[in-house]
């Protein structure tokens, strides 16, 4: 894809005029000048002046999903028309114990991924990896859940991450959960939390992410813990990449005269107005709501036409890119996607915590 230079030079962390400099000499092969602006291939690699390459950035991620957090960690997709290149990470464990959330991860990722409970998966796991990563299942600690915290079955499951980093020794860890953990009902649940990361020796930090400061079309909260390993840089948050949300028109609205299409996703609930859930319908001018994974077909309404939206659109609602397959039936998907971490979302995080790698990688 072609891009402005200015573009690919937030794309790879440089200066404009560095990048202009380079495009002048030769350096970027597929460079422009169009008028007074340079446009380069977004595919383009960045030019080194070591010709060799540098090892991935090895990852073992657990409770995998459909994969959502990590196609963000691997990049290389694009989004409304962005492009989210490639970040140098490579997946080489992944665990999921839902079979139909595996039959998603292989055909968008590979067949690598292993299927089954993390309890009796998790001693196969690697013996080393630079990144260990999990979005922990959050049903218990979610405001439309129980609210049952770290005491409930599946919350509790957190845990697996504190023995697979203390297990691997990870030069980064990542822990993804709901927004609501940080309420004050939760507050027994985050300390318990954070007592057990802390205990793993590792620099820790956490902050609430609001998914549509990063342009994803979404009003949703999550919480990422990220530990650095004593001698690595602090992690630094990535800051917003946008001025101001991406709305769902801006999401939605090229897909308003699709018809039905089950190979791309684009089929939606019949599902009647519901007493208890599954009234709202989204604001064109808005992003959009929080995806949820359990709303039993109810998902929003579209803001404009007469049904509830379709899952590609939900998946775009979440950032997944348009080449992101969603092989099993709608309830399925409907919950997968629910599930997810924004692909988008990831990508921030993954580039930041890159940075933390790389910048001190001799002396790890």
């Amino acid at each position: 894809m072609i891009i402005a230079l200015a573009e690919y030079a937030r794309l790879h962390n440089r200066s404009g005029d560095t990048l202009r400099r380079l495009a002048e000499n030769g350096s970027l092969k597929t460079a422009q000048k169009i008028g007074r602006n340079w446009t380069v291939d977004s595919e383009e690699e960045y030019p080194s002046k070591r010709k060799a390459k540098s090892k991935p950035i090895t990852v073992v991620s657990l409770f995998s999903g459909c994969g959502g957090m990590d196609l963000g960690l691997i990049g290389g997709f694009d989004f409304l028309g962005k492009r989210y290149a490639k970040t140098g990470f490579d997946i080489i464990w992944a665990n999921e114990i839902n079979p139909a959330a595996c039959k998603t991860y292989r055909e968008n990722f590979g067949d690598y991924i292993v299927e089954g409970d993390i309890g009796e998966q998790i001693k196969n796991l690697p013996s080393t990896a630079d990144i260990v990563v999990g979005g922990f299942p959050c049903q218990d600690i979610s405001i439309n859940g129980k609210m049952l915290g770290v005491n409930g079955k599946r919350s509790s499951l957190y845990t697996y991450i504190v023995e697979a980093v203390n297990k691997i020794k990870p030069k980064v860890f990542i822990a993804e959960n709901v927004g609501g953990l940080l309420l004050k009902q939760n507050e027994y649940s985050l300390n318990k939390i954070l007592e057990d990361f802390n205990s793993l020796g590792y620099n820790l930090s956490y902050q609430l992410y609001h998914a549509e400061d990063y342009g994803v079309p979404q009003t949703r909260e999550r919480v990422i813990f990220v530990g650095t390993k004593k001698g690595l840089p602090n992690f630094v948050p990535p800051k917003p990449s946008v001025f101001a949300p991406i709305t769902a028109y801006e999401a939605l609205h090229d897909l308003e005269e699709h018809p039905q299409d089950k190979t791309f996703s684009h089929i939606w609930s019949n599902a009647k107005v519901s007493g208890e859930q599954g009234n709202r319908r989204l604001l064109a001018d808005r992003p959009g709501y929080t995806i949820r994974a359990e709303c039993h077909g109810n998902i929003q309404f579209h803001y404009a036409l007469p049904r509830r939206i379709s899952m590609r659109e939900a998946a775009r609602i979440q950032s997944f890119p348009d080449s992101f397959s969603f092989p099993c039936g709608l309830r399925e998907t409907e919950r997968q996607i629910g599930n997810a971490v924004p692909p988008v979302l990831a990508w921030h995080i993954a580039n930041s915590v890159k940075n933390v790698i790389e910048g001190n990688k001799n002396k790890v």
